[in-house]
């Protein structure tokens, strides 16, 4: 008579990487929105050229968008499991 093997999967979907990952996509989100803040001025008739820097216009939105991406793809990944 034969008998059959159950293989056992994991319990649970995200693990230890899958955290790892979103707490990096969650840091670059907070550093992309840090990068953008600032350059107010104390009069609102002065006007300061610091809002339109390259800092605040582009490298701030790529972070914050690469944080996202990195976020959903860390939701996603799984990582298959070789039973043998």
């Amino acid at each position: 008579m034969k008998t059959l093997t159950t293989i056992s999967k994991p319990d649970i979907f995200i693990n230890k990487v899958n955290y790892c990952l979103l707490l990096t996509a969650l840091s670059l989100i907070v550093l992309g929105f840090a990068l953008m803040s600032g350059g107010k001025t104390r009069t609102p008739e002065v006007f300061n050229v610091e809002v339109f820097s390259m800092l605040r216009i582009t490298a701030a939105p790529i972070c914050i968008v690469l944080g996202y991406v990195l976020q959903f793809w860390a939701i996603m990944y799984y990582k298959k499991i070789n039973v043998k």
